[in-house]
């Protein structure tokens, strides 16, 4: 009747536990703990015509929990055999033990291997398998119940006990895991981020200026382009120096040079119909010549320019006049090049 009692109260206190609060990791523990040991030993040697039946008492343990699944521990019964047979009454008895346990995956559940002695009249040895459950109230306090059965290793009695006890965790926990369900795999959604009308899956240039137009892959689209500069600068009567006040043209147009690596420079040298033809077709050469000499002097190499002189072939005003004659003293030039520029959007 006595172990059935402990049974039903095992499994009372298994039924109305819901949950772990948590479930412990690795650390030592101590508890205190109900024994129920369920004998039948017959005639005992030592005390001939005696029966050693039940016991009940208490009893303290010491564990260590290695890590998830193993623990350790050492226990002390004391107990209290009812006798039969020639005898009647009780008799105290000690027991002491080594149990290993292996703890299920995040479950409150173990199995349990170990030896016990147990000395009452003799000393006897047993080893014993069996099961528990652990119930935590909070990171530190937690319930045991469990049963086991016993067999006699020098006797062979098999005999059958039961313990509830209460215990206190002195190590670190960790939360019991939770099964959340899967998330249902999200629809992608299609972004563009820079706003040029292609999606971020295909854009393979992000943040594009909106002012620019873009190809499929989002990059932007570029055309070649002529660009061109004018030079004009003009001479005085019978003279090939350069004017300061064409300095600023002159310079513009090797930074166009500059800009454009691959443009060259061609200077037409003219003059007017005013003396000599012969004559006039060497100053239109120095004119073209000075003003490649000051291209060469704002930084461009001379393997980029040419000079020409056209003397008096090429009048830009035919008329005999004093301002037909200024028009036609001059160096003039055209640069072109190719350049690539970014398509605007429209």
């Amino acid at each position: 009747m006595k172990f059935k009692s402990i049974s039903l109260a095992v499994a009372a206190l298994i039924a109305a536990s819901a949950a772990n609060a948590n479930e412990q990791k690795e650390g030592v523990y101590f508890g205190v703990f109900g024994d129920y040991y369920n004998s039948k030993w017959n005639n005992i040697r030592d005390a001939a015509g005696v029966d050693v039946d039940d016991s009940t008492g208490w009893g303290a343990e010491i564990g260590y929990r290695f890590n998830n699944n193993w623990s350790g521990r050492l226990e002390y019964a004391d107990m209290d055999f009812d006798l039969s047979g020639a005898s009647t009454g009780s008799i105290d008895g000690d027991r002491f033990g080594i149990d290993a346990l292996y703890h299920f995956d995040d479950s409150p559940f173990y199995g349990l291997v170990g030896l016990k002695s147990i000395d009452v009249y003799d000393n006897l040895t047993f080893a014993n398998v069996g099961a528990g459950y652990r119930h935590y109230f909070n990171n530190n306090f937690f319930v045991n119940a469990e049963a086991a059965v016993y067999q006699g290793l020098d006797r062979g009695y098999t005999d059958i006990g039961a313990k509830l006890g209460i215990n206190y965790f002195f190590g670190s926990s960790k939360p019991v895991k939770k099964v959340e369900p899967a998330p249902a795999p999200s629809q992608p959604v299609a972004v563009d981020s820079d706003k040029d009308g292609v999606m971020d899956a295909d854009d393979r240039c992000a943040n594009t200026p909106m002012s620019d137009a873009v190809d499929s892959t989002g990059c932007t689209k570029y055309e070649e382009r002529q660009v061109s500069v004018n030079l004009l600068v003009r001479f005085p009567h019978d003279a090939a120096k350069v004017k300061q006040q064409y300095f600023d043209d002159i310079a513009e147009v090797a930074a166009f040079l500059k800009e454009h690596e691959s443009a060259t420079v061609v200077l037409e040298g003219h003059a007017s119909a005013v003396g000599d033809a012969k004559y006039n077709q060497t100053l239109s050469e120095k004119r073209a010549k000075a003003v490649a000499k000051q291209l060469m002097d704002d930084g461009i190499a001379a393997d980029r320019i040419s000079t020409i002189g056209y003397g008096e072939e090429r009048l830009k005003n035919t008329a005999n006049t004093k301002e037909a004659n200024a028009q036609n003293r001059r160096v003039e030039a055209t640069i072109t090049s190719s350049e690539r520029v970014k398509v605007q959007r429209q």
